[in-house]
């Protein structure tokens, strides 16, 4: 793989770190790995990443935070709370590594699945959830956390960041842009053109693919003969494979890429190679086409688990830490809980608002309709 990075007057054509140059004649490996599933501690040399037993518990801390939330949204919707959920299981390392690796002026563009991401910006998991309740439109300021709203229409919000990064290289500010989309998004003609527009305009942009192996219910080798990761260089700037459930190579990788892009050196395509542990959506059965096997065996690679290992292993937390962590998990699952069930019904009316942003008449036909129908349910039995 030739990798060649755009000119600029703040950059020059250089080699990707993990990625093979062949001018040097050497490839380096595929996938970048920190954290074995073992919980050993690897070095890697274009990657190297140093952590206090701080940081360490503090991205444990996330990590559980983050599955126990998304267990109560899934638990939610079950319930009959939530219209639909998009779970995370299993991505948790992807989206926290690289949410961690973000700085504070650096914006993200996410899908409908980022819960982790939005962990790392500080979004209250009730806004998220308010939204997939119906009762709100996203519940944040994307500028206040720059974090995006939810995009649900599948790979557009990769041209919406490569925009946005075009105009942080127009602006001369020090920041760059991350985009998430999944392995089934890049198959869409949106992410195709984003690419081209970040390589052509140089734009401070990384593209970040999580590949949970699974686009609904069609598998990644029915959508790309090589790795996705290697779709960069015909672009014309650099890709690199990370371990999806290592959130130390996560880390590494993506603080890399962004730092990468802030100075001038374009964008990087980073694919996380992981797996998604549950249902696509709320509304999807995995068992119809995936065999439980491959579940049980990626169940080995847990995220979590690796780094709960790790922590043993060096004795960089102790009993207290753990119970602590699962004490802080339920009152979170608690706080949530509560949250959301007692949110208030939204207007249903309110469907008919914001259409256009003039008055329609074809759309106050329709309300019309709709309060008499829903006017005829007052006081009396319906079918």
């Amino acid at each position: 793989m030739n990798v060649t990075v755009k000119s600029t007057a703040r950059a020059r054509k250089k080699a990707a770190p993990g990625v093979p140059d062949n001018r040097a004649g050497v490839a380096a490996p595929e996938l970048v790995q920190l954290l074995t599933p073992e919980g050993d501690r690897v070095e890697h040399p274009d990657f190297p990443l140093t952590t206090t037993p701080e940081e360490l518990r503090s991205l444990y801390r996330d990590l559980v935070l983050v599955r126990r939330f998304d267990a109560e949204a899934t638990s939610l919707q079950r319930q009959g709370e939530l219209g639909l959920w998009a779970s995370l299981l299993g991505q948790e390392a992807a989206q926290v590594g690289s949410g961690r690796a973000m700085r504070p002026g650096d914006y993200a563009f996410p899908t409908y699945r980022e819960h982790g991401v939005a962990w790392c910006r500080d979004v209250d998991p009730l806004n998220l959830l308010g939204m997939f309740r119906g009762v709100n439109h996203g519940g944040w300021d994307p500028n206040e956390k720059n974090f995006h709203l939810y995009t649900i229409v599948i790979g557009s919000q990769t041209l919406h960041a490569t925009g946005y990064a075009m105009g942080i290289t127009k602006d001369g500010a020090d920041d760059a842009v991350i985009a998430y989309f999944g392995d089934g998004a890049s198959s869409q003609g949106d992410v195709n053109e984003a690419f081209t527009f970040a390589s052509v305009y140089n734009a401070p942009v990384v593209f970040f693919c999580q590949n949970n192996q699974w686009a609904i219910s069609e598998p990644t080798t029915n959508q790309t003969r090589i790795p996705l990761y290697r779709r960069a260089s015909g672009f014309g700037f650099p890709g690199v494979r990370v371990d999806g459930n290592d959130v130390l190579a996560c880390l590494a990788v993506t603080r890399w890429a962004m730092d990468h892009a802030r100075s001038g050196n374009g964008p990087v395509l980073i694919e996380a190679f992981t797996y998604r542990m549950g249902a696509h959506t709320t509304s999807d059965d995995p068992t119809r086409y995936r065999l439980a096997e491959e579940t049980e065996a990626w169940k080995a690679k847990d995220p979590i688990l690796r780094l709960k290992a790790h922590l043993d292993k060096e004795g960089l937390a102790d009993e207290a830490f753990f119970a602590e962590v699962e004490a802080e998990s339920e009152k979170l699952g608690l706080r949530v809980r509560e949250g959301v069930r007692s949110m208030p019904d939204p207007d249903p009316t309110l469907i008919f608002d914001h259409v256009y942003s003039e008055p329609h008449t074809l759309v106050d036909e329709e309300r019309a309709e709709y309060l008499e129908y829903a006017a005829s349910f007052e006081g009396g039995e319906h079918n």
